[in-house]
């Protein structure tokens, strides 16, 4: 009998994960049914009841789904981090935001910049704007965008430049590019992490699906993609 694992997965990771998918279906015949939100919003409805099998999210996030019993105890294994970008429309004019203060200038010239704000890159962006102490020059020209359509806002002329997490900006191309990585003293990067459910009807497929995710052979589809390991 085919067995059907239900992923249940942080948007910043899908482009990633779902490259890897048919891979892994081809190799075991097991097939992957795949849900995609931000980061608290997979927690928030795990914790209402949404079924799954198995869990990609934040570390943190993790374990506290394993100590309310949603998420199998010491089935927790790091997946890897995505850092963050500044995503453009295609063709756009190369920008410099190598340096802090040629980022800051970047953002307090820019005519509108698209960000998540539900989401885990959303909060520290937001924050980031505060410690720099542009806060008040840029926010009014902040455009709130769901998850998953942060980098596609700028291809659709919604927002001038986007900030997220450098998984979706690659995959929005060709229509969006990557302007940059955030400098590196502003860096932050997302780690991600994969838990097993507690209630899996699949719990050996799912840790093989588990396992494949985090095995050496698929690092450099991942790398591609935007996300690196540790």
């Amino acid at each position: 009998m085919n067995q059907e694992i239900q992923l249940f997965g942080a948007i910043a990771v899908r482009p990633a994960v779902l490259a890897l998918i048919p891979q892994f279906e081809t190799a075991t015949g097991f097939t992957v049914a795949a849900k995609w939100e931000v980061n608290p919003t997979v927690k928030k409805q795990i914790e209402a009841g949404e079924a799954f099998d198995l869990v990609i999210i934040n570390p943190s996030m993790i374990e506290d789904l394993a100590a309310s019993g949603k998420v199998e105890a010491g089935s927790q294994v790091s997946f890897g981090r995505v850092g963050m970008g500044v995503a453009a429309k295609a063709g756009s004019r190369p920008l410099d935001i190598v340096s802090v203060e040629a980022f800051a200038h970047i953002l307090k010239n820019a005519g509108s910049i698209a960000y998540a704000s539900d989401g885990t890159s959303g909060g520290y962006f937001s924050d980031l704007l505060d410690r720099l102490g542009i806060a008040d020059e840029v926010k009014p020209r902040l455009v709130v965008v769901p998850g998953g359509q942060t980098a596609s806002a700028v291809a659709r002329g919604e927002a001038e430049l986007a900030v997220v997490p450098v998984t979706s900006i690659l995959a929005a191309a060709p229509e969006v590019m990557l302007v940059g990585r955030f400098p590196t003293e502003l860096q932050s990067y997302i780690d991600f992490a994969i838990g097993i459910s507690t209630d899996s009807r699949v719990a050996d497929a799912a840790r093989q699906l588990a396992a494949f995710l985090t095995s050496t052979s698929v690092d450099d589809t991942l790398a591609a993609k935007g996300v690196e390991r540790r």
